[in-house]
């Protein structure tokens, strides 16, 4: 190859190494949101399960994550607020995701659905919504679990319960945001 031919192809090359670098570095940050959304209502999700609190934690994860992006106030009701996000968990289930050689669980998925709707109180138009948005989680077996009750399962490891609505508050105010 000749100089000539070089520069055009190391040009063309280091153009599209930093294209292909600006999608990663916008990760988590932008928002598609109309700029006069800056007052975000969550109300405290409806739990349509027995497995008692869930509501509250995924509410309070949900509402932090949302505070921790910065560019809004985060209100506990609908009323005086630009947008509300509503959710309505529909579900929460556990299942065995692996075993030993003697058949016994090391390690459970524990999965929630969760009907989400997230709407411009403006323009009362939906933004983002999914009817069964479900988000999975999977935990090592830390303790003698006795069959796939999520409430026996969430009671007997605290910690479950706080690390899959960490990652659902994540994932959910990232969808919501992003658009994706």
């Amino acid at each position: 190859m000749s100089n000539h031919h070089r520069v055009p192809f190391v040009v063309i090359l280091l153009a599209s190494l930093s294209l292909s670098g600006c999608g990663y570095s916008l990760a988590g940050r932008g928002s598609f949101l109309p700029d006069y959304i800056r007052t975000i209502g969550v109300p405290l999700f409806v739990n349509n399960t027995a497995v008692f609190d869930v509501e509250q934690v995924l509410t309070e994860r949900v509402r932090s994550e949302l505070i921790g992006r910065g560019r809004y106030t985060v209100q506990p009701d609908r009323t005086g607020v630009d947008a509300v996000l509503l959710g309505e968990i529909q579900s929460v289930t556990l299942n065995v995701a692996a075993f030993d050689q003697q058949q016994q669980a090391t390690r459970y998925a524990l999965t929630v659905s969760v009907k989400v709707e997230f709407r411009d109180v403006k323009t009362d138009k939906i933004l983002w919504s999914n009817p069964a948005w479900q988000f999975t989680e999977q935990f090592d077996v830390t303790t003698a679990t006795t069959g796939l009750d999520a409430s026996a399962f969430l009671g007997q490891d605290q910690n479950a319960l706080q690390r899959l609505s960490a990652e659902f508050a994540r994932a959910l105010v990232s969808a919501i945001l992003e658009a994706f």
